[in-house]
């Protein structure tokens, strides 16, 4: 399994402690260093609604003055100047799955 997401990042804590607590086996891809290729993003967009691939909540949406009704290929465009947009974390299972943002019930369930 593959975790992408920022150090800093609460959500990312919470996701990697909880596998860190479960015993599983991840790479972390810091998206601070790492760049998120337009292949990788058109694969998760086939997996994941850019709705749910974008952060509309988060500081950086917030500082560069961004607008909720810019168009998914604005979206995109965005993505790939600015890592940070992404929502953390995003995890790619092992079997396919594509997991966005924290969400402990879910995690449960499928780990």
């Amino acid at each position: 399994m593959k975790v992408y997401g920022i150090t800093t990042c609460g959500s990312v804590k919470k996701a990697t402690n909880f596998f860190k607590a479960k015993g599983l086996a991840y790479d972390f891809i810091d998206l601070k260093k790492e760049t998120v290729s337009e292949e990788k993003l058109s694969s998760w967009l086939l997996k994941q609604p850019m709705n749910v691939l974008f952060n509309t909540k988060g500081t950086k949406f917030k500082t560069l003055g961004l607008d909720k009704t810019m168009s998914d290929e604005a979206k995109k465009e965005w993505l790939h100047k600015e890592q940070l947009l992404y929502k953390r974390p995003i995890i790619e299972c092992d079997d396919g799955t594509l997991l966005v943002g924290f969400d402990e019930v879910a995690y449960t369930k499928i780990f």
